[in-house]
């Protein structure tokens, strides 16, 4: 089987790693997309003492405990990811012992080698900035960024539906969500460095010029 890449893309709210990690699946194919946020938004809607758990602590703008995150994104890959394919993991780790999962199961399939753990870096106020100022679109529900020509858009520029803020956008929310990052994402950073396996990129430039400093980074 030739080598496949996979990425992991870590990062305050904010910071792109969404945006990000479509331009990835555009530029290499073949790659299965998992983002924690939406696999929670997901279980929040099931009917089960779970999902009602998770709704309340998503609306406060918290997490779940350690262990479900991991659960959740080993179950999708587990079942969906081919061989020939390879994986975003959008959001995650945002653990220590997330990151440490991680890398049990990429030694089990074989991939620690070609998985490469990329840092979309902003601050924290323009993290805040962002996460304030961003809209989603109430008819099919994209999300539109703070970030340049984004900023002038009036309405969705993909249906021409109406934008409103999202409803875990609030002021507490937001800084729960930053005050996560500050608390323990760090570690998670930390824990790559010291292996040299980051990949640092400044996020607080275009979408383009991200992206472009993604693919020389690669290189």
């Amino acid at each position: 089987m030739n080598k496949v890449l996979n990425f992991t893309l870590i990062g305050r709210s904010g910071s792109g790693k969404g945006t990000q990690a479509k331009l990835l699946m555009k530029h290499f194919g073949n790659l299965f997309y998992l983002a924690t946020g939406d696999l929670f938004r997901d279980l929040s809607n099931a009917n089960s003492d779970t999902s009602i758990r998770i709704k309340k602590i998503l609306k406060e703008g918290g997490l779940p405990f350690d262990d479900l995150a991991s659960a959740l994104w080993m179950h999708e890959l587990a079942y969906n990811l081919k061989e020939d394919q390879g994986f975003i993991l959008d959001g995650a780790p945002r653990r220590v012992n997330e990151a440490q999962t991680l890398d049990r199961f990429l030694d089990f399939l074989e991939r620690k080698e070609t998985t490469f753990n990329l840092l979309i870096d902003i601050s924290r106020q323009e993290a805040h900035d962002r996460l304030s100022k961003r809209r989603i679109c109430k008819k099919c529900g994209r999300l539109i960024p703070w970030v340049g020509e984004f900023k002038e858009l009036k309405t969705c520029d993909k249906c021409n539906g109406e934008l409103t803020t999202r409803a875990d956008d609030t002021f507490e929310a937001i800084n729960s969500r930053l005050d996560f990052y500050d608390n323990r994402v760090i570690k998670v950073v930390e824990f790559y460095e010291t292996q040299n396996r980051l990949i640092k990129i400044n996020g607080e430039q275009s979408i383009e010029d991200v992206f472009n400093d993604i693919l020389k980074a690669l290189k």
